[in-house]
């Protein structure tokens, strides 16, 4: 069984069992990552319909040399958690098989990130498994961690949702900002959010050198912004040439004036103890402000400001790794929480400096 929430993290030595299902893709291979080097999880299965059969590390090289190979999804085994990296719309099918074969289930799509099933109807296309979405919990710790442990089913963040939410949830925690306030918001995020079978638009040629608009209006990540903040808030997101990474930019009008002590005091209040969010704002040095290439390959987010007086603006930054922080560290983070084991766990990495291209 789950190690259960009444373990003391610090002296947790159990070992819990995971499968992956849809463990070929870009966030799949995260997940096995993390979970490979995770101390207190055994994995037991990873599945792939397209590359049963084949060794793990012939599709994800930081892990040739382990012995694990793909298996087909349709006999699962028992396990105490399972992850789901599949595309959307399969867990929502499956969720009743998956919680024949696992205590615990953590879908990374945006099967279960809504509230209800009028939102899915809006932003997607509709949904099959309603009566599970008010039994979800939210992966982001940072703004859900005292409803994780212990929690059944997890349904982890959108990329760029995770890194708006992040920049913007102090100023709505600390009153600076009510709800009525105007937010417009511009997301960055690399190639690697459409995922092993990106198509044209996330190949390298078209790729390459650009600063794209893809979805400057009716992003569906907004529902969920607008969901956790309770707010509206005007999306645009752009492609840009980096593979790995989402940077947000918030312009915010506060109908106060605030002061940068307020500031401080607000994202201090909130991240001062989050073992994987650090601040950035207008320090010395080449970052002053967060920056995709300085979290690549960590479960940590970047988080800053600037404040405008002569626009009574508030301008806030946030950067991720996008398949870490906004998909399988946010993940394994939120697993951790759920099964009594040291948050941490496993997602200690924080980064290399110089690196290329995210």
């Amino acid at each position: 069984m789950a190690v259960g929430t009444d373990v003391d993290a610090d002296e947790s030595t159990e070992t819990v069992t995971a499968t992956v299902i849809g463990g070929s893709g870009f966030t799949g291979g995260e997940l096995l990552r993390l979970l490979a080097g995770h101390p207190n999880v055994e994995l037991a299965e990873v599945t792939s319909r397209s590359k049963a059969g084949k060794s793990v590390g012939s599709v994800h090289p930081p892990l040739r040399g382990t012995d694990l190979r793909f298996t087909e999804p349709d006999d699962l085994e028992s396990v105490d958690v399972l992850f789901a990296a599949t595309p959307h719309g399969v867990s929502m099918g499956q969720v009743d098989e998956f919680f024949e074969v696992a205590d615990t289930v953590v879908d990374l799509s945006a099967d279960f990130r809504l509230d209800t099933e009028e939102q899915y109807e809006e932003w997607y296309d509709g949904h099959t498994a309603p009566e599970y979405l008010e039994k979800a919990e939210y992966a982001l710790p940072e703004i859900n961690r005292e409803n994780l442990p212990g929690a059944e089913l997890i349904a982890g963040g959108g990329c760029n949702a995770t890194a708006t939410i992040l920049g913007l949830y102090p100023l709505f925690k600390h009153g600076i900002l009510e709800g009525g306030e105007q937010v417009v918001v511009d997301v960055k995020v690399g190639s690697s959010e459409g995922g092993a079978g990106g198509g044209d638009a996330s190949s390298h040629p078209e790729r390459s050198g650009v600063v794209r608009p893809y979805a400057p209006t009716g992003h569906r990540h907004e529902a969920e912004i607008e969901q956790f903040l309770d707010t509206s808030v005007a999306f645009t997101c752009h492609a840009v040439d980096m593979i790995r990474g989402a940077s947000a930019t918030g312009h915010v009008f506060p109908s106060g004036p605030v002061s940068k002590g307020d500031l401080w005091k607000a994202y201090r209040g909130c991240y001062e103890d989050e073992p994987f969010v650090r601040m950035a704002a207008g320090g010395s040095g080449v970052y002053r402000y967060p920056e995709p290439k300085s979290v690549a390959g960590t479960n940590l987010a970047e988080v800053g400001f600037e404040l405008d007086p002569s626009n009574k603006r508030i301008v806030v930054f946030s950067a991720i790794d996008n398949m870490m922080k906004g998909s399988a560290g946010q993940a394994v983070h939120a697993a951790n929480i759920a099964l009594g084991l040291e948050e941490t766990a496993g997602l200690e990495f924080t980064g290399l400096h110089p690196v290329g291209a995210p």
